[in-house]
């Protein structure tokens, strides 16, 4: 029988010879934030912050009004160049891109629209240089049996996934909608068989669903996460039943979800994603950045990282 101290050693081995983190040479702790937290910044705005503040990595979800990277004018083909340009000049990684392309729907039109819009995406990555493409799930179809819409997904994936090989991109699954707990990713992950074919582990996500300890959700879905969502918050009366609230003060375990990655040795970015775009309510992106970088770098110095 293999033992927590065995597994953990050796799925640290395995991690490391499958990716290596991509971070700028500043000596910054692997931090990142999403841009869905700062709806009203520039372009300019977003890098300017991320450095000040000793961010090492960007998610891109939308910059102000457009959530379809594709169509962001700093982002066009003509101008990629002088963007790549800028990031590297503030010392900047782009972690991921942010698609909203789901993958349940079995409408053969809504569907084969949501693999274009993955694909534009993993187009885009590919030039930015950018090594995720994030998707959804995202829901268990009405009327559909669990293991058709399961097979459904992760098709959808392992198609993604021979796509997005050739591009040097691995398209990443978030923990997401209906799709929260280990039991049902691992499967997706499993039937997508694809080396370009991850997780991204929304740790908040899992949290609320109620059914797992972060350490039980590393030790089965480690191998597959390649990049993480991280935030705090408290029971509210609104829908959804949850209240955004600063890094540490809430119940989210987020002190925890972070020691069970490093000591697993995740090597990809510890990310926050902060809801501003759809929560105007939560604190600005000034505040709220800035003391994710304190607290969550705190946690990381505190379980090893330099």
């Amino acid at each position: 029988m293999t033992t927590r101290r065995e597994f953990l050693g050796t799925s640290a081995a395995l991690l490391a010879t499958r990716y290596t983190r991509l971070v700028p040479s500043q000596g910054r702790l692997p931090l990142g934030f999403s841009t869905l937290g700062c709806p009203r910044w520039t372009w300019p705005q977003i890098l300017d912050f991320a450095a000040e503040h000793q961010f090492a990595s960007i998610e891109l979800r939308g910059i102000l009004t457009n959530m379809d990277l594709t169509k962001v004018p700093e982002l066009a083909p003509e101008r990629l160049a002088e963007a790549k340009r800028q990031l590297a000049a503030h010392g900047l990684f782009v972690s991921d891109l942010g698609a909203s392309a789901q993958m349940h729907d079995m409408d053969p039109m809504k569907h084969a629209a949501q693999l274009d819009e993955a694909r534009r995406f993993i187009d885009l990555a590919q030039a930015l240089g950018a090594p995720y493409v994030r998707v959804f799930g995202n829901e268990y179809v009405k009327d559909a049996p669990r293991d058709a819409t399961l097979a459904h997904i992760a098709g959808s994936l392992h198609e993604l996934g021979d796509y997005a090989k050739g591009r040097g991109v691995t398209v990443i699954i978030e923990s997401h909608g209906d799709f929260t707990e280990s039991p049902a990713l691992l499967e997706i992950l499993t039937k997508a068989d694809s080396p370009n074919v991850a997780l991204l582990w929304d740790a908040h996500h899992t949290f609320v669903a109620g059914k797992e300890e972060p350490e039980d959700t590393v030790r089965q879905l480690g191998r597959f996460i390649r990049h993480v969502h991280l935030k705090d918050s408290v029971p509210a009366a609104t829908e959804g039943g949850r209240r955004y609230v600063l890094t540490g003060t809430g119940q989210v375990p987020v002190k925890r979800q972070i020691e069970a990655l490093v000591k697993l040795g995740y090597r990809g970015y510890y990310n926050f994603e902060w809801e501003k775009r759809w929560h105007a309510e939560i604190e600005e992106p000034e505040v709220a950045f800035a003391q994710f970088a304190d607290v969550a770098g705190g946690y990381l110095r505190a379980a090893g990282v330099r």
